[in-house]
């Protein structure tokens, strides 16, 4: 009886917020310039983790004003007998993660910033970093910054993953040497790029030095650097149609180097169909893996039951050739379609899977998911190497969302918040129905 009068406050709270909400909503559409779009989600739910079963209200907004853009991911869970989890909110960063991400404007505009979580961070062409997410699960959501700046002739990428701790540095400076000769003039040629990337993990586990026992860090290894070379070409350059031919080389400190040739496209076809591809022929030396700071990268940094880092896996690695290709559509700006693969011609079982799928709402129905995997073979596992994410829901009116959230991903702490003392990870389940209020403007 208990649980069933909290469950039904929590209702109650949740409808009481979304109605302040929807009172502000004429302002915050007056305060908007440019890109119009955005939403506000709250929902009440059950949530299903390890087994144990918690009441849900969650407030997640993702709203736009010009080219300020705001993300929360407010989610409290309580168990049975009316007590918050304690794993959510068991630190001050914690806290902190509240706020998902702020940024202004977005990545390719002449200022671009984000502070708070990073989704799928990339550097240059992708050589070094890739696809990277610096939070590995909600359990394990960080604090990170990306800034670049565009001078048109030259400019700079740069990330950081964790403003509270020891992350993963990303700086990348580039240069477009015809626009400073009398070439400047000639379209396409004139936009030849060169860059030149540093990436280093401060990370004291990201390059763990093998010893007998096990048991200790080599001090005078702190970290772990990658420095790379790229070269841009473009063959295309339409207000449609868009390609540029890249070279990219690559080199892992104490271990490594490999390099890769590359075309990539874009299309835009009058906001009906947009494509982006690529593909890419790589050719890796030995001791080296590509787009080594990936979507995984935070789970396969250390494995803390075998006292191996991702860097000793390194040294099993031989000299291969190997390829990767990436498409992504969008229709009409509501069927979207993401998917990266890479692989090796020479060693096998070793392919990485980044797929995302978002299809358009027909008769109210709502279906987008997630996957990504590592290490994979002939077949699709889900398992420690792999991050799912999917819902399915239905809109019965317009601002009201039923719906059943699945993710299965891996976290270093136990249910009471308290880090595992192994250091190992452990699967973890999240199963959401849930009822969501969504407002867009």
């Amino acid at each position: 009886m208990k649980s069933i009068k909290i469950f039904i406050i929590i209702i109650f709270m949740s409808i009481f917020l979304s109605v302040i909400v929807n009172a502000q909503l004429p302002n915050a559409a007056t305060a908007m310039m440019g890109k119009s779009g955005g939403e506000v989600p709250m929902g009440v739910g059950a949530t299903f983790i390890n087994g144990e079963t918690y009441y849900l209200v969650s407030f997640a907004p993702e709203v736009a004003f010009g080219q300020l853009g705001i993300g929360l991911d407010l989610n409290l869970r309580f168990n049975t007998q009316g007590n918050l989890r304690m794993g959510d909110y068991a630190k001050f960063e914690d806290y902190l993660r509240i706020i998902r991400y702020v940024r202004w404007a977005q990545k390719g505009d002449p200022f671009y910033i984000r502070v708070g979580q990073l989704d799928y961070s990339l550097l240059g062409h992708g050589s070094i970093i890739y696809n990277y997410c610096n939070s590995a699960s909600y359990d394990m959501r960080r604090t990170g910054i990306e800034l670049d700046m565009n001078f048109e002739k030259y400019g700079f990428e740069s990330m950081y993953s964790d403003l509270t701790g020891r992350g993963l540095l990303g700086l990348r400076g580039y240069v477009k040497p015809l626009k400073f000769t009398s070439l400047a003039k000639i379209p396409v040629i004139n936009n030849f790029e060169a860059g030149v990337t540093y990436a280093r993990d401060l990370n004291q586990y990201a390059d763990y030095a093998y010893t007998n026992t096990y048991s200790n860090i080599d001090s005078s290894r702190t970290g772990l650097s990658i420095y790379g070379l790229d070269f841009g070409l473009p063959i295309l350059s339409y207000s449609f149609l868009k390609s540029t031919l890249y070279y990219d080389f690559a080199q892992i400190a104490n271990y490594g180097h490999g390099s890769s040739i590359g075309i990539n496209m874009n299309f835009s076809g009058m906001g009906i169909l947009n494509m982006r591809g690529k593909y890419e022929y790589r050719m890796n030396g030995a001791n080296y893996i590509p787009a080594y700071f990936n979507a995984l990268y935070e789970h396969d940094r250390f494995n803390f039951v075998n006292r191996l880092s991702k860097s000793d896996t390194l040294w099993q690695v031989a000299a291969n050739r190997g390829y990767y290709g990436e498409l992504i559509i969008s229709l009409l700006n509501t069927f979207n379609i993401i998917a990266g693969y890479q692989a090796s011609y020479d060693v096998k079982d070793q392919g990485i899977l980044h797929a995302e799928l978002q299809l358009p709402q027909i008769a109210g129905i709502v279906v987008r998911a997630g996957f990504d995997k590592t290490r994979i073979g002939r077949i699709f596992i889900l398992d420690d190497n792999s991050i799912l994410s999917a819902e399915i829901g239905y809109k019965p009116v317009k601002y009201l969302l039923v719906s059943m959230l699945y993710q299965r991903t891996f976290s270093n702490r136990n249910p009471d918040g308290s880090l595992r003392t192994d250091g190992s990870f452990i699967k973890q389940d999240r199963v959401e129905p849930k009822v969501s209020f969504v407002y867009d403007f």
